[in-house]
């Protein structure tokens, strides 16, 4: 058994516990079950964002810290240590996660599978508040990484080919959009789950004989979208 396999065994294993305890103790009339879900219920998003990190934090850390941010701060809301409207605090929660999914992303990326050092033949794309269209002609493409925040980002690749092993590359959209355009002749393999927001990919299946090469799509889409497309 793998140490994800481990570390979600025994989170969801516990989480079964402590819910278990809880109803016990509801039965024995020492706490009040319905009053306990409708005072803590954000603690259920916490969960998620931290389960996700657990089983999945390579390819979605932006969505694991979104979930667990968005249920910290509806919690503090319940427990009225913050008291004003949601709206109230909107955008200064908003800038929090943002720069909370740039300082953990790099820490919670590839680790062993990380990308080969960057060349002119890779691709390293960092955009904040901004958009940019960019065309790849490099003919032995490496791979690398898109990150948009608040942005957008167009990627031409119709002119590149991929290197010998294929490629990979990461792309992350947080309130933002990447649209990423492959030859025809390339596979694609997308690889990622979307919170609140989309990773699709359009591009059709390559015969064995016409395919070139493989190209791996890590996404990451937080309120944002990734496009794939021929």
């Amino acid at each position: 058994m793998s140490a994800r396999q481990t570390q979600g065994r025994i989170f969801w294993g516990l989480l079964l516990i402590v819910v278990g305890v809880l109803f016990l103790l509801e039965r024995m009339d020492r706490v009040d079950f319905g009053d306990l879900v409708s005072r803590y219920w954000p603690v259920v998003f916490i969960i998620i964002g931290i389960s996700i990190l657990l089983n999945n934090a390579r390819e979605n850390a932006g969505g694991g810290i979104f979930f667990i941010l968005f249920g910290a701060f509806f919690l503090l809301m319940r427990l009225r240590i913050l008291d004003h409207s949601v709206w109230h605090y909107a955008w200064p929660v908003a800038i929090i996660a943002v720069g909370a999914w740039i300082l953990f992303k790099p820490a919670l990326g590839p680790g062993k599978k990380k990308f080969p050092e960057l060349t002119g033949d890779d691709l390293d794309l960092s955009l904040v508040f901004s958009g940019t269209k960019r065309r790849v002609d490099s003919q032995d493409f490496k791979g690398g990484k898109v990150e948009v925040v608040f942005g957008s980002a167009e990627i031409d690749m119709r002119g590149a080919r991929l290197a010998s092993g294929g490629a990979t590359v990461s792309l992350s959209a947080v309130f933002g959009s990447v649209e990423v355009i492959v030859p025809r002749n390339w596979q694609v393999v997308v690889e990622g789950s979307p919170v609140l927001g989309s990773i699709d990919s359009h591009k059709g299946t390559v015969p064995d004989a016409e395919k070139t090469g493989t190209l791996r799509v890590l996404g990451s889409a937080v309120f944002g979208s990734i496009d794939i497309k021929e």
